[in-house]
């Protein structure tokens, strides 16, 4: 039996599928994949990337559109606004206790429950290579590339204390495992963003 190599256009049709089936929401949904995506992306960014250019820039949308949908969210009591700690001209968004609440209903579950089942070492190898082509697609793209901390080249440690060399600043733990939109990967030259987030 001759074995048939995967191509990159099979590898590509099958992650736009899979991301397409895990992002369907059924008719007893009560949120669309757009606002799923937003709801997800404020309950998994930090604290300088919870902002409407910073759901824009990972939704790969305008900021119009995502202003449209973080008020929406905002509306149905999902999300808060406040200011930022570090910017105080800059508004950032956190989940209420419904919108907590709301995520344990969210349809990529039944994606998360498949991929929970996978050994952990192939997961773990599976997570590296898709970091790695996210992360060259937006170089390509020149588009702001999105990953955590403990994969970034901007982190480092100093015995038990978290750096962040972009913000210039140490990190929480908590911070560390959270999406961040000045990621940088290794290798990648990323080009400077001056986003303010003035109102959504």
């Amino acid at each position: 039996m001759t074995h048939e190599p995967q191509t990159p256009d099979r590898i590509a049709e099958l992650l736009v599928h899979v991301g397409r089936a895990a992002r369907s929401e059924d008719a007893r949904s009560e949120l669309t994949a757009a606002q799923w995506t937003c709801l997800r992306f404020f309950a998994r960014a930090n604290g300088s990337t919870r902002t409407p250019s910073g759901f824009a820039n990972f939704q790969a949308t305008t900021r119009g559109t995502a202003s449209q949908i973080i008020k929406t969210l905002e509306r149905r009591g999902l999300i808060v606004r406040s200011r930022s700690e570090r910017d105080r001209r800059s508004v950032c968004f956190d989940l209420t206790a419904q919108g907590s609440a709301m995520l344990a209903q969210d349809p990529l579950r039944d994606l998360i429950g498949v991929i929970d089942a996978v050994p952990t070492a192939e997961r773990d190898g599976f997570l590296a290579t898709l970091s790695r082509l996210t992360a060259a697609l937006a170089l390509r793209r020149e588009v702001p590339a999105f990953g955590t901390c403990r994969d970034c080249s901007h982190f480092g440690t100093s015995g038990d204390t978290a750096y962040c060399a972009c913000m210039t600043a140490e990190l929480a733990a908590e911070e560390t495992t959270k999406l961040c939109a000045s990621y940088s990967g290794p290798n990648l030259t990323r080009r400077s963003e001056g986003n303010r987030d003035d109102a959504a």
